[in-house]
């Protein structure tokens, strides 16, 4: 059996609203196709870092980036991604489907999917922004991500 998350956490961008799945809906990700209003979060702090280093680079210590923590009320509806075959590979076509289904059919609020950037060995959350149930959740306040400048050598 799974183990139910109780958390997510998000590193966004400081000039953008950091609990919006803008950047999901106009370019897609491995689990949306562009139109689809998804957020993409990480189950722990650590996790989020990972993720966003994917995107970042190490060229140098990213722009002020800000981070949020989501708490997942027990009573929200969460699917867990079963063993889907093809899902790590790139422009995952059966990644993208499983989601965009799952986002049509708003089966559920939450989606708890593998983590590419931590080989499977993690595990990455994603909302549905078009389901009913998301005024439910209340991420917090931002607070500044501070980059370890060791990162970036």
């Amino acid at each position: 059996m799974e183990s139910r998350p109780e958390r997510a956490f998000r590193i966004a961008d400081r000039r953008f609203p950091p609990f919006d799945g803008f950047g999901a809906f106009q370019y897609g990700g491995r689990w949306n196709s562009p139109g689809h209003s998804v957020i993409y979060a990480a189950e722990t702090y650590p996790g989020a870092l990972l993720e966003s280093l994917v995107y970042l680079g190490r060229a140098q210590v990213p722009k002020p980036q800000v981070w949020i923590e989501v708490p997942i009320p027990p009573t929200i509806r969460i699917e867990y991604v079963p063993a889907l075959q093809g899902w790590d590979d790139t422009g995952s076509k059966a990644a993208r489907a499983f989601g965009d289904r799952w986002h049509q059919e708003r089966r559920s609020l939450v989606l708890v999917v593998p983590s590419l950037a931590a080989a499977g060995q993690a595990r990455n959350i994603i909302f549905n922004q078009e389901h009913p149930d998301f005024a439910q959740l209340k991420p917090s306040q931002a607070k500044p991500v501070n980059w370890d400048e060791r990162l970036f050598r």
